[in-house]
């Protein structure tokens, strides 16, 4: 089979100037995208800004022979969001990718979290996402076709101890790519999520000596992948890390039904907990139309 190529395709990578999004931006340029180097440059927690971290991807793409720009915007700010944007309508006239990589850090326990670390975790991770995306999607849906990628974390879809923000945050990205997924169908637009384990400076200290079985470059190529013209996939999760792939998903059980006119009591559910927690059967709705769809059946019989 053939290479999977890029050629003709401009891509957006928030975060870019190192960890993930380098790796990311390195892969596309190789493959024929035109990359805008997305970087604000700073610091772990969000602090600070510079442009030697873009700069330097930028360079090691064209010294490699592709295109690249960098954008030292925030994802922040609506403002941000719309320069990251136009950066890639000015310099190669349209976007086609969109990898939404860029994130911070500030974890403390529940208790002890001020609202001013909740707030910058989500304007960067879920609001960045959002402001980048969105006038994206809009040249995207113009041109008929579209990917996008968000980074996502486990820490959101399973739970982590002292990641009340981060997981919050990060699961709210799950439900920005499926109502893409839903809205960008009927113009060729994919979305898709990415829960990754690997090793950058963000994560370093977390996880300990596992940290060098699980290089940044092990994530690149499902990444890549999702945004590239082959993939038809759209509307999913996948945990990658360490060499392993797999498909994460939100399943809904067959449950308990009380019956069609009648009102359960609170004895009923109690009651009925096992047959409501039996994920035995279950199905994975692609909209809530389906999930509907399903109650409106139960009606029906």
């Amino acid at each position: 089979m053939s290479d999977v190529r890029f050629d003709g395709r401009v891509a957006i990578i928030t975060g870019a100037g190192g960890g993930l999004g380098k790796t990311y931006a390195l892969e596309l340029g190789k493959r024929g995208a035109k990359v805008v180097v997305n970087d604000l440059g700073g610091s772990a927690d969000g602090s600070g800004s510079g442009s030697s971290m873009a700069d330097a991807v930028v360079k090691e793409i064209t010294e490699a022979g592709g295109e690249a720009v960098a954008n030292y915007d925030s994802v922040a700010t609506p403002e941000g969001g719309e320069a990251i944007t136009q950066s890639a309508l000015d310099n190669f006239g349209q976007v086609d990718i969109v990898i939404n990589n860029a994130g911070i850090l500030r974890d403390k326990t529940f208790a002890k979290l001020s609202p001013e670390d909740l707030q910058l975790v989500i304007d960067v991770h879920l609001k960045g996402a959002f402001f980048v995306s969105q006038p994206a999607f809009r040249a995207m849906k113009d041109r008929g076709y579209g990917r996008f990628l968000f980074t996502a974390s486990a820490a959101g879809i399973f739970g982590n101890f002292g990641q009340t923000n981060y997981g919050a945050a990060k699961m709210g990205l799950v439900g920005l790519s499926n109502v893409l997924a839903v809205e960008g169908a009927k113009y060729n637009i994919k979305s898709n999520v990415i829960a990754p384990i690997a090793k950058t400076r963000l994560t370093e200290s977390l996880l300990g000596p596992a940290a060098d079985a699980l290089a940044a470059e092990q994530v690149t190529p499902i990444s890549v992948y999702l945004v590239s013209e082959e993939c038809e996939h759209t509307h999913e999760i996948y945990s990658v890390g360490g060499g392993r792939f797999a498909r994460i998903f939100v399943g809904l059980a067959p449950g308990w039904f009380a019956g069609k006119g009648v009102q359960p009591s609170v004895e009923d559910v109690r009651d009925n907990m096992d047959q409501i927690r039996n994920p035995e059967d279950y199905t994975i709705p692609s909209s809530i139309a389906d999930e509907t769809k399903l109650l409106f059946e139960l009606f029906k019989d």
